[in-house]
């Protein structure tokens, strides 16, 4: 006896060789056995051979028309053998109720299977909207094989071109064009960001990094809504000529410095601070942008900026202006540059210079201030606030020590990018020239000093810490933001509040409101102060801006690290030298692009090699070397704990520091925070 039966939902037929209770011993044509329930087989039959009634069921269920066929079975529950009765018109033999069988079981858009052997023709609309939907996906079968066509010709799909960014970056992947775009990308052996570079659906490596971080962190664009410029009150004019010192490339002047000799022979300088919270109110407009974005977002060659320009442009602190501004005076005893005392004002403080680095870096050295030397605007007043840079310094390092750390290294180097035209240059400059030092050193006295004006007020800001952690070393001299006063180690202070960039920082910002209300309202302050002691949107604030300021150095790390691959490309740069950070991480000598060389021998940090460039990658950020040299006799000395903590968060980020605050980053473990202008 052979048995037409169903396993694992196919239809199969085979010779019974034995029946034990509910169960058929079956052989198949193949020769393997296998056991049948009996209430899966559908037909009993002699002849013909199981083999010669497949192939002869196949042949009918080929020539059974379904349309027809569904017309025939009505709507009502029917047997597949009624059903043969009816569409053959005798009852069906074994091939003909196998091919029959077989044809149901294919169609299930138009036969719904109730039970072994029975069926129920589909409603008709259910049937045409089914039948809709083959069609349908049959179209976009066709229209996803055309896109895979177009893009394997390097011929991006016009319905792709709006879709290019989603594609890489939350792709729906139940989507024809990212069906089309996989497929293109299995079949060229590659990947779907180079494939839509190579089809220009992305203009370049460059595009393609930035699209990524706005399409995560700036989906609704860069631009600022229409806002109104905040009028700010009436204020006194300071009896000063300011002069801010910033690179070339920075707009958001948010410093400058003033110095007064006066009569009894003290000198009072003045650090003067763009102020935009006179103007800017907790939960207006501009604050509500302020607020998204938390920080002005940098990279080589241009920013995203976290003020609107129109309000950028009225309280930065531009040459010719007289500006709002917070000033913190210090006045100083010359004979040893103690501090007498200190005042804070809100007032209007006229700008007399804007300096730039790239003009004064080579003329404002140790050795021109100390030998008189050189020309050049401020000459006298920067040489005065050099003196007292150095002692704040000292005093620093005193405290540093206090904490049981070792003295700053200022050994290391700074590179600043310049991008003009798609071309980058890459300046290395030396941390801790004179002009770093002073805004440096002025900067981490302002933010210590107003730290400390807050908590003596009992008023809550946003700190920076460091140090009196738990866990390891490293843990421990982890910084962290918190909102109350506490030591940050690092820079050997008792207290830092970062308050001296109000107009690219929102903690800042921030801060400048609790401090004007510390000035202006002395112990009602807590109570007028627009963030109150315990406030849960301060929390709320650190937590976003610290997820934010991450992210935001993540991409500029990615950022400087694209062009320094491209600076590879332009200089045809193969034989380079590089220097060991640490095992097998090296830093080339003339950009800061970070190279891992797995494998490489043990070498003491510091020690410089050549290397030989084989491949980078402007997509991947990827880079392979070989060593060819190890130089003998160029190891430096290790550096102290903390820098070498600094350098481990380079291995990870490779990020480098801002002109501004290289001194104060380095000791705030700050290189993955990212550049200012």
């Amino acid at each position: 006896m052979n048995l037409f039966f169903e396993e694992s939902g196919d239809l199969k037929a085979g010779v019974a060789l034995s029946q034990q209770g509910e169960a058929y011993q079956v052989e198949m044509q193949s020769g393997k056995r296998t056991k049948v329930r009996a209430k899966d087989v559908l037909l009993q039959f002699a002849a013909p051979s199981p083999a010669d009634l497949l192939a002869e069921a196949h042949g009918i269920a080929d020539e059974i028309e379904l349309d027809f066929l569904w017309e025939v079975a009505g709507q009502e529950e029917f047997g597949f053998a009624e059903l043969g009765a009816e569409y053959f018109g005798h009852a069906p033999k074994p091939a003909e109720a196998a091919g029959l069988l077989l044809k149901l079981q294919t169609a299930p858009i138009y036969f719904y299977k109730k039970g072994k052997g029975r069926y129920k023709a589909a409603p008709e609309a259910s049937l045409k909207a089914a039948l809709a939907g083959v069609e349908k996906k049959r179209q976009q079968t066709l229209v996803q094989a055309q896109y895979v066509e177009e893009l394997k010709e390097n011929r991006l799909p016009e319905a792709m071109k709006q879709l290019a960014l989603q594609l890489l970056f939350k792709p729906d992947k139940n989507s024809i064009e990212y069906k089309a775009l996989d497929a293109a990308c299995k079949e060229l052996q590659t990947t779907p960001q180079n494939l839509l570079l190579a089809v220009g659906a992305i203009a370049s490596p460059r595009q393609l990094h930035l699209s990524r971080f706005l399409f995560e962190y700036f989906p609704k664009g860069t631009g600022f809504p229409a806002v109104s410029i905040p009028d700010v009150r009436s204020l006194p004019v300071a009896a000063v000529e300011a002069f801010s010192i910033d690179d070339v490339t920075t707009t958001e002047i948010d410093d400058a410095f003033s110095v007064v000799r006066l009569t009894d022979g003290n000198v009072r300088i003045g650090i003067h601070i763009a102020a935009p919270a006179l103007g800017i109110q907790r939960d207006d407009e501009i604050d509500a942008i302020a607020k998204q974005r938390m920080s002005t977002v940098y990279m080589p060659g241009d920013k995203i900026t976290m003020l609107p320009d129109a309000l950028v442009e009225s309280f930065t602190l531009a040459e010719g202006k007289t500006c709002p501004a917070v000033s913190l005076y210090a006045t100083l005893n010359p004979v040893d540059w103690s501090v007498i005392s200190t005042e804070t004002k809100a007032e209007a403080v006229p700008i007399a210079n804007n300096l730039r680095h790239n003009d004064l870096d080579g003329l404002v050295t140790e050795e021109n201030l100390a030998s008189g030397g050189g020309d050049y605007p401020r000459k006298d007043d920067i040489a005065l606030i050099w003196q007292w840079a150095q002692v704040l310094e000292r005093g620093r390092m005193a405290k540093r020590e206090g904490f049981g750390l070792k003295p700053e290294q200022t050994n290391r180097v700074d590179f600043n990018f310049y991008v003009e035209d798609d071309v980058v240059s890459i300046v290395r400059r030396k941390r801790g020239a004179p002009l770093d030092k002073i805004v440096a050193e002025l900067m981490i006295f302002a933010n210590s000093s107003w730290g400390k004006l807050m908590h003596e007020h009992g008023v809550p800001g946003i700190y920076r810490a460091q140090g009196g952690g738990s866990g390891g070393w490293a843990a421990k001299m982890q910084v962290r933001m918190v909102t109350h006063a506490a030591p940050h180690q690092g820079l050997g202070v008792d207290q830092y509040a970062w308050s001296t960039s109000p107009l690219r920082r929102y903690t800042d910002l921030v801060n400048q409101w609790q401090i004007l209300a510390c000035v202006e309202h002395g112990v009602t302050a807590p109570l007028a102060a627009p963030f109150k002691p315990r406030d849960a949107d301060l929390f709320g604030i650190v937590s976003a801006f610290d997820a934010a300021y991450g992210a935001y150095a993540d991409f500029q790390s990615n950022m400087e690290r694209y062009w320094c691959l491209r600076w590879l490309t332009q200089q045809g740069a193969r034989q380079v030298e590089a220097v060991v950070l640490k095992d097998e991480v090296l830093r080339l000598v003339d950009i800061p692009l970070i190279i891992r060389l797995p494998g490489m021998q043990q070498v003491p940090r510091g020690t410089q090699v050549k290397l030989d460039l084989l491949r980078w990658d402007e997509v991947d950020l990827t880079i392979e070397a070989r060593l060819l040299e190890i130089e003998a006799g160029t190891a430096i000395e290790p550096d102290d704990e903390l820098l070498e903590e600094v350098i481990e968060e380079s291995l990870e980020e490779s990020s480098e520091q801002t002109v501004d605050g290289a001194i104060e980053a380095v000791a705030d473990g700050a290189v993955t925070e990212p550049v200012a202008d």
